[in-house]
Formats: structure tokens, C-alpha cells, sequence
């Protein structure tokens, strides 16, 4: 079933207009037609099966037919901050990541961090993050969207995460996930960029509170360090066991 998501508030029998780029895709990407089935969802937790009612590109308009609760968010409270790297390995993080059932992203400048976000940039970046969540969303079958918070810096990242099991992606350490006891529900992870966390970074992190933990005997890309932990802590202690 093709899922779209649509921002907009989203009752029974309601026709709703999508936006263009949703109609676009619909219409001529997926080639779906008048009368075909197609899910909306808005963030609210809940699927809005509908009817196709026109094959408009640019307007194209459905029903609503049915509201359906979907559980299916992860029992764990995953927070990933993630140094910031080249865009399209940031955009594969978190994409697995959402896909994995992370619940916030928060992209962190580092000092190994290759790009400067400010302003207008910042901004447009931002946007495009989370157009890359909702994307997510609509492929794994998630109802609520999590949100890109706008980037930070490194000391105020990890001065800002409270009562979380607070985990640091390091090369050298001696712990690995299994050896740690196994945590309450909220959990953070701590990635480096592109060449990793300083030696600085990693005594800054451990001094609040991270414990540093390794994955095994190989380094892994920074855009498969946050999915792969993502996915061992979901196996360990949340749904993917």
C-alpha cells in the first residue's frame, strides 16, 4: 500500500488536496489512478486509508475511508546526535536510523565536522532532514514523524541530554553493547563525523557522563555507526529481538 504523508489534520470522509509534489509522485511516479487505494498518515499515530478521486499531478485529491491506530513505535526512547557529515552520508544515517525506530536526531558540529551551518543554509538543511525523515516514515510504515532538531555544538549536544543512558562510539574502548546493563528506556548515542571525535571530544563526552563502547574489531563509516548501534541496542533491549 502506498503510504504519503500529509501535514494537514485528517478526519472520516474528508477529501484532502495533496500538495504538488505529493500529487506528482502519486500520478506520475507511481502511476497510481482514479479509484486505486492509497494510505495518508499526518504524525498523529494513526493510518487514513483513502480513495484515489482524480489523477490531477499537480491537485490530486483523495478520500478518506477508513482510521486505523497503528502501535508500531519502538519501546525504547533512542536519541542519536550525530556529527554532521557530507550530505548524502548524513542523509543515509538518518534515514536507517527513523527506519530503525529512533525517536530524535540531533546533528551535532564537531570539530572534525567538514561544513559550516549558518543562516539560510542552516535552515535549508534543516528542512531537508526532515523531508528525509518523513520519506522514512512513509517506507517503514511509521505513523509518528520524529523531528530533526536544528544542528548544535558538540558541548552543548552532550551538556543538553538529561536522564539518558548516555553511550559514545569509540575506537579503543573495551566495552561493547553487551556488557552494559541493560537500560531504562531512554537511551542516547553518540556518533562522530566523518574522522571520528577528537581525543578531546572523547574525554568531554565521558566527563558528562557517556560511557564509551565499541562495535567490534572493524570501523565502521559514520553513516553505518549510528544504524548499527541503533539496530544492536533495538535487538538487545527493544523490538527487533
Amino acid at each position: 500500500m502506498t503510504r504519503i504523508y500529509h501535514s494537514s489534520l485528517l478526519n472520516l470522509d474528508q477529501v484532502i488536496i495533496l500538495d504538488k509534489i505529493a500529487s506528482h509522485h502519486l500520478i506520475r511516479v507511481l502511476r497510481a489512478r482514479k479509484g486505486s487505494e492509497v494510505t495518508l498518515f499526518n504524525g498523529d499515530g494513526h493510518e487514513y486509508p483513502g480513495e484515489i478521486l482524480d489523477e490531477s499531478p499537480k491537485h490530486c485529491q483523495v478520500r478518506i475511508k477508513q482510521k486505523i491506530k497503528i502501535d508500531n513505535e519502538s519501546s525504547l526512547n533512542i536519541t542519536l546526535l550525530q556529527g554532521i557529515s557530507r550530505s548524502d552520508r548524513m542523509d543515509t544515517c538518518i534515514q536507517k536510523s527513523i527506519e530503525l525506530g529512533v525517536c530524535n536526531v540531533t546533528p551535532l558540529l564537531c570539530q572534525r565536522t567538514g561544513t559550516n551551518l549558518k543562516g539560510e543554509r542552516a535552515e535549508k538543511k534543516l528542512n531537508h532532514w526532515q523531508q528525509i525523515a518523513i520519506s522514512a516514515c512513509e517506507q517503514s510504515g511509521r505513523c509518528i514523524v520524529p523531528v530533526i532538531q536544528p544542528a548544535i555544538d558538540f558541548m552543548q549536544g552532550i551538556q543538553t541530554i538529561g536522564n539518558n543512558h548516555k553511550l559514545i562510539l569509540a575506537p579503543g574502548a573495551t566495552n561493547s553493547i553487551s556488557t552494559i546493563k541493560n537500560p531504562e528506556k531512554n537511551i542516547c548515542i553518540l556518533i562522530g563525523p566523518e574522522g571520528g571525535f577528537t581525543l578531546d571530544e572523547i574525554q568531554q563526552a565521558t566527563d558528562n557522563g557517556f560511557t564509551s563502547i565499541s562495535l567490534g574489531p572493524r570501523i565502521l563509516r559514520t553513516e553505518t555507526a549510528g544504524p548499527a548501534c541503533i539496530a544492536v541496542i533495538q535487538a538487545l533491549w527493544g523490538d527487533l529481538g
